[in-house]
C-alpha cells in the first residue's frame, strides 16, 4: 500500500477506540468467581445491605461504588481490604480470611476486566416474566403516527418525558433498510430511481420489494440463523462423523419463508435434514458431562428458543438465574437413548433424569414413550399457542437485530424485564396472529417510524432500569456485510458457493450488482474470523460491538483484505479503462456511500489516483473509503 493510503486511513479510519484482546485464560464468573463472592462478600453487600455505600449486586453498581478498577486490580480497594493485615480495614470483617488461591482469583478476575454474566444479578429479581401471551391495549394515536410500533413507543416516550427522535432522510433510510434486509447496500440505480420517487409510501413499497427478493434475503439472513442454530460448514466435529450440517435445509426453509412454528418443531423434532441441530456435536475424546450431546441438546433449545441459560444449571443449579440442575437434566432426557445418569459437577450423583419440560404448565412429555415420539411432543410444548415465551424471544431477537439493541437485554437473558412489555407482547402476538411469517414481522418493524429514526449512539452504560429507549442505536456492520458490500464494488466474490445444489439461480429481477457469491455461502477466512464471524461451536446470539486491536490491524494492514482490494482495484479499472482519476472517484463514492464526494474528499482521492489512474491507485481508494466510519457503520 502506498503512503498516501496508510496516511488518509490514519486520518479517517475508525469511529470507535479499539480495544486490547482479552486473554485466552479467562476466570469463570459463573463458577468461581460468583461462589467466592457469595461467600465473602454478599452478607455485608448485596441485596439491600450496602456496608460503606458498596454494592455487589451488579456490575454497575460495583463501578460506581469505585472498590475495583477493571485490569488494575493491584489498584482496587478490594483487593488491598481483602489483603490487609489490620483487623479495622480487613474483608471480610468476620470469618475466615480468603486463602491465597482466593485472592489469585479475585485479582485475576479484576485484571480480567471484571467480567460479569450478562443479565447476572445478586439482588433476586422483583420481576418475573410471564409465560402465556398477552393482546396488548394499543394506546391512543398522535397525529401523523398511527402505526401500532409507533403508538406504544410515542405513549413510552411521553411516560419518560423524551422527545421522539427525529426521522431519517430518504437516502439513510434506503442504506439501513437494504442492509438489514438482504445486507448489501443499495446499487447506484436502485437508489437514484428511490429518492426520485415522490410517491407517500415508498418506503413501504421499498420495504415489501426487498423482502419479496427471496435469494438476496436468505443470502443475508443465513449469517443470523447459523450463528443461532450452531451451523457451520467444516470444523470441529465434521471429520470423525460427530457433528452434521443443516445447511441445505435451513437454505431452503428461509428461501420458502418457512413459518416459524414449523420451522422450529423441524429443528427439534427432526427431519432427514435438520437433524445437525438437535445431535449437536460429538466431543472426540472424554467430556465434561455438561457437555455430553443430550446436555447440548437442552442447553441449545433452552437457549434458542427461550433465551434460556441452561448452561450453569447442566453442572449445579444455576448460579445466575433461577434454573436448576434437573430442569436441564430433564430436557436433555427427552433426547436420550437410554437412562441419563445425572452428575453434579462432573461427578455422578446416582439418580437418573426423567424427561421434562421447562415450562410444566403448559403440559408434560410420556416418559414411557420412545425418543421419537418424546420430542415430537417436546416440539408441540416449545411452539405452543399458549408458549408466549416462544414468540416473545424471536420477536426480541429481531427487534435487537434491527434496532441495535433487545427490548430485553440481553438477549438470551428472558427472564428479565423488558423497557417496554407492551411492545414485546404486542410484537409476539402479532408474530403469532400472522401465522408465525418472520418476513412480516420484519415488514411491520421497519415500517414503522420507530424504525425510520436517526439512530443514537449505544447505549453501552445503561443497564436494566436505567436503560430508556431514544431510537435505533448506531450498529456496525457485520464481517458478511463488510466484505459483501466490498465485493460487490470490487467485483471479486468467490466463484462457487458451499451447496451450490440447494442454491437456486438469481432471477433476473436481482440487479446485476448483486448476483454473486456472499460472504455467508463460503468458508470462513481469516478476515470474516477477525471481524467477528464465530466458530459456531457454541450458540451465538449476538456478535461483539466494539472494534478490537485485531480488526483494526487486519482492516489496516491484513493481507486478505490487502489481497482483496488490490484485485478489486484491477478489476476496477479494466472495467472503466479511459476513467479521468474524478470519474474513478465519484463511481467509487456513488457505489460505497451512496453519495459524490465532497470537495476535500475529491482533493484526497486525487492525491492517490494521480493524474492517470492505475490499479494501485484505485485500490488504495476503494481501501481508504471503506475504512470511513460512515462505511462502516449502519445509522
Amino acid at each position: 500500500m502506498t503512503r498516501h493510503f496508510v496516511l488518509l486511513t490514519m486520518t479517517l479510519a475508525f469511529a470507535t477506540p479499539a480495544a486490547a484482546q482479552t486473554p485466552a485464560a479467562k476466570p469463570d464468573f459463573a463458577h468461581d468467581v460468583v461462589s467466592l463472592l457469595k461467600a465473602k462478600c454478599a452478607g455485608c453487600h448485596t441485596n439491600g445491605t450496602y456496608k460503606g455505600g458498596v454494592s455487589f449486586d451488579t456490575r454497575e453498581d460495583l463501578l460506581k461504588a469505585k472498590a475495583a478498577v477493571p485490569g488494575k486490580s493491584a489498584a482496587s480497594e478490594i483487593v488491598k481490604r481483602v489483603t490487609s493485615t489490620d483487623p479495622e480495614t480487613r474483608m471480610p470483617p468476620k470469618g475466615k480470611p480468603l486463602d491465597e488461591k482466593e485472592v489469585k482469583l479475585l485479582s485475576a478476575w479484576i485484571d480480567d476486566g471484571l467480567t460479569w454474566e450478562p443479565g447476572f444479578t445478586f439482588k433476586p429479581a422483583a420481576y418475573t416474566a410471564p409465560l402465556k401471551p398477552r393482546r396488548v391495549q394499543l394506546p391512543q394515536a398522535t397525529a401523523g403516527r398511527d402505526h401500532p410500533i409507533d403508538r406504544i413507543i410515542d405513549a413510552y416516550l411521553a411516560s419518560k418525558k423524551v422527545p421522539a427522535p427525529p426521522p431519517l432522510d430518504d437516502a439513510g433510510f434506503a442504506r439501513r433498510v437494504y442492509l438489514d434486509l438482504i445486507g448489501l447496500p443499495p446499487a447506484a440505480s436502485e437508489l437514484s430511481a428511490f429518492l426520485a420517487d415522490g410517491a407517500a409510501d415508498k418506503r413501504a413499497k421499498l420495504v415489501r420489494k426487498l423482502l419479496a427478493e427471496d435469494r438476496s434475503y436468505t443470502d443475508h439472513w443465513m449469517a443470523f440463523w447459523n450463528d443461532l442454530l450452531r451451523n457451520e460448514y467444516r470444523g470441529t466435529g465434521y471429520i470423525d462423523g460427530g457433528r452434521t450440517q443443516i445447511t441445505a435445509w435451513l437454505y431452503k426453509s428461509l428461501l420458502e419463508n418457512k413459518p416459524y412454528d414449523r420451522f422450529t418443531r423441524e429443528l427439534i423434532h427432526p427431519t432427514a435434514g435438520s437433524d445437525g441441530f438437535a445431535k449437536g456435536i460429538k466431543w472426540r475424546g472424554v467430556v465434561n458431562a455438561s457437555q455430553v450431546v443430550e446436555l447440548q441438546f437442552a442447553q441449545n433449545v433452552g437457549q434458542v428458543f427461550f433465551g434460556a441459560n441452561l448452561k450453569c444449571a447442566s453442572c449445579h443449579d444455576s448460579f445466575i438465574d433461577s434454573w436448576k440442575l434437573n430442569d436441564a437434566y430433564g430436557l436433555a432426557a427427552v433426547i436420550a437413548d437410554k437412562p441419563l445418569a445425572v452428575h453434579r459437577c462432573d461427578k455422578p450423583t446416582g439418580a437418573t433424569a426423567g424427561p421434562k419440560f421447562l415450562f410444566p404448565a403448559l403440559g408434560s412429555i410420556d416418559p414411557a414413550a420412545p425418543k421419537d415420539k418424546r420430542l415430537e411432543q417436546l416440539a408441540a410444548l416449545v411452539t405452543h399457542p399458549d408458549n408466549g415465551r416462544f414468540t416473545r424471544t424471536i420477536a426480541n431477537r429481531f427487534w435487537d437485530r434491527l434496532m441495535g439493541r433487545g427490548i430485553v437485554y440481553p438477549v438470551d437473558v428472558m427472564g428479565s424485564k423488558p423497557w417496554s412489555e407492551d411492545l414485546l407482547d404486542y410484537l409476539a402476538v402479532y408474530l403469532a396472529d400472522n401465522g408465525y411469517d418472520l418476513k412480516k414481522l420484519l415488514e411491520h418493524i421497519v415500517t414503522s417510524q420507530a424504525y425510520q429514526s436517526r439512530s443514537v449512539p449505544r447505549a453501552t452504560e445503561e443497564t436494566g432500569d436505567d436503560y430508556v429507549f431514544r431510537g435505533p442505536e448506531v450498529k456496525r456492520l457485520t464481517a458478511e456485510q463488510f466484505i459483501d458490500a466490498i465485493w460487490m464494488v470490487a467485483g471479486t466474490a468467490p466463484a462457487k458457493p458451499i451447496a451450490p445444489a440447494a442454491i437456486p439461480a438469481f432471477p433476473q429481477t436481482v440487479p446485476a450488482e448483486r448476483r454473486f457469491v456472499r460472504a455467508t455461502l463460503v468458508h470462513c477466512d481469516d478476515l470474516m474470523r477477525s471481524l467477528g464471524r464465530p466458530n459456531r461451536e457454541q450458540v451465538v446470539t449476538t456478535r461483539p460491538a466494539q472494534l478490537t486491536t485485531l480488526q483494526a490491524l487486519d482492516l489496516l494492514n491484513g493481507t486478505t483484505l490487502t489481497t482483496t482490494l488490490a484485485a478489486g482495484g484491477a478489476h476496477i479499472l479494466k472495467a472503466n479503462p479511459k476513467a479521468t482519476p474524478d470519474q474513478v472517484t465519484e463511481w467509487l463514492f456513488v457505489r460505497t456511500l451512496g453519495r459524490p464526494p465532497q470537495p476535500a474528499e475529491r482533493s484526497a482521492a486525487h492525491a492517490l489516483l494521480g493524474d492517470k489512474p492505475t490499479a494501485e491507485g484505485v485500490a488504495d481508494l476503494l481501501g481508504a473509503i471503506v475504512m470511513l466510519p460512515e462505511f462502516q457503520l449502519v445509522r
